[in-house]
């Protein structure tokens, strides 16, 4: 996946982002150490500095949580790619996280999502299709 486009909108050119795969046993250990939480997670983000930052994810955790989230693969690493960038552009879970991460997710990966789109006034996701007769 190519995530240059979105670091560079979402955190800027300079910016230094690293992102790496790691095992459920390595994201259990760094959740563990860093957040005391024992057990293994989709994502974790650590600024380095002002300018740079990583983005660890755990695949087997994002396999198991793709029926939950109703997306593929691709889509739902690049929805917590996304979610990560903005934890390292200071953001914090909220309202105003989730409005920016729906307005990342949907200018990068909506055109991903063949026929379904979110109408919150019928609860969230609806399938687009022809009427049946």
């Amino acid at each position: 996946m190519e995530f240059e486009k979105i670091k560079e909108d979402i955190l800027g050119k300079e910016y230094s982002l690293s992102i790496a795969f790691v095992s459920e046993k390595k994201s259990r250990e760094i959740n563990k150490k860093y957040r005391n939480i024992d057990k293994p997670t989709n994502v974790l983000s650590f600024a380095l500095d002002k300018d740079a930052g990583e983005i660890i994810l755990c695949k087997n955790v994002i396999k198991k949580e793709l029926k939950k989230f109703g997306r593929t693969f691709p889509q739902l690493v690049g929805f917590l790619v996304i979610h990560g960038m903005l934890h390292l552009k200071g953001m914090e879970h909220g309202s105003i996280m989730e409005k920016a991460e729906e307005k990342y997710d949907q200018k990068y990966f909506h055109r991903d999502r063949h026929g379904v789109h979110h109408d919150k006034s019928r609860g969230g996701r609806v399938s687009k299709g022809r009427k049946k007769s």
